[in-house]
């Protein structure tokens, strides 16, 4: 059952490949299990083709844990990734780069100040707090149609399933996004839609794919430093997965903001 589901991913990147030159493509590599998988079957699939893997991204949010940032430096040379990490630097330095700082909206650029309009947020400054709404919207979305425009990106590949959160369960292995006036249009390649999480956990094992150490300590869905927090003294495979709810340690307001977030272009 998992060879079969291996090979299915591989039958979607393959058919992405077809569709797009390697030069138009691009990777989403969070450091998390599910895009760290996509990125193993994607290198398995560059190897058995003898293809170039394409360019890989990592978003900076603005509180990363140090440990997710050198499991991406250590893998990344280790496998040969081509390898960028974005931020919003505008933002940031809006707030000294101190988290709960207040960020103007007028010391803004002018694309960040369009950005917080769309939202319909009408106050005249805002906590920097890349996990909130307005502070995810900036550091993540914003930051990502950045990079498309600036590498001319017709399609990446992110490592989402249907059983992680609510908003992702009718997610297409292929789904398009047509321009708008905030961000050009992409196709997002999903090759792991039909993994479960524990799936996932029998992947990374089977094949011997790198795990960042956080998972071990009991981490068990990634995201911004003080905003995620353990699930469990347990390390993340042997919770109980079936059971509780993989997202519980992420922080809450967010979670139920996600379809919101979704549709103004978060991953």
């Amino acid at each position: 059952m998992l060879e079969k589901k291996i090979d299915d991913s591989k039958k979607i990147i393959r058919e992405a490949f077809e569709r797009y030159s390697i030069s138009d493509l691009a990777v989403a590599w969070t450091g998390g299990k599910d895009s760290t998988l996509v990125l193993w079957l994607m290198r398995e699939v560059c190897l058995e083709d003898k293809r170039n893997l394409p360019r890989c991204f990592n978003i900076d949010e603005g509180d990363m844990f140090d440990e997710i940032r050198e499991f991406i430096i250590d893998v990344g040379a280790k496998w040969g990734v081509d390898m960028e990490i974005i931020h919003n630097s505008d933002v940031s330095k809006a707030a000294a780069g101190k988290l709960g700082a207040t960020v103007r909206v007028a010391d803004l650029s002018e694309r960040n100040q369009r950005e917080i309009t769309r939202l319909g947020y009408e106050e005249d400054d805002f906590p920097y707090e890349p996990e909130s709404f307005v502070g995810n919207h900036l550091m993540k979305t914003v930051t990502l149609n950045e990079y498309l425009e600036r590498y001319g990106v017709e399609g990446f590949f992110e490592g989402i399933r249907w059983d992680e959160q609510a908003s992702r369960a009718t997610e297409t292995n292929f789904s398009p996004r047509e321009a708008t006036e905030y961000s050009p249009k992409h196709m997002r390649v999903c090759p792991i839609l039909h993994f479960t999480e524990r799936e996932v956990w029998e992947a990374h094992f089977a094949h011997d794919i790198p795990i960042c150490s956080l998972y071990e300590e009991g981490y068990r869905s990634l995201g911004a430093r003080v905003t995620t927090t353990k699930a469990s003294n347990s390390p993340a495979w042997e919770q109980d997965m079936e059971n509780t709810n993989e997202r519980g340690g992420r922080r809450q307001d967010k979670e139920h903001l996600m379809e919101k977030l979704r549709k103004l272009g978060y991953m």
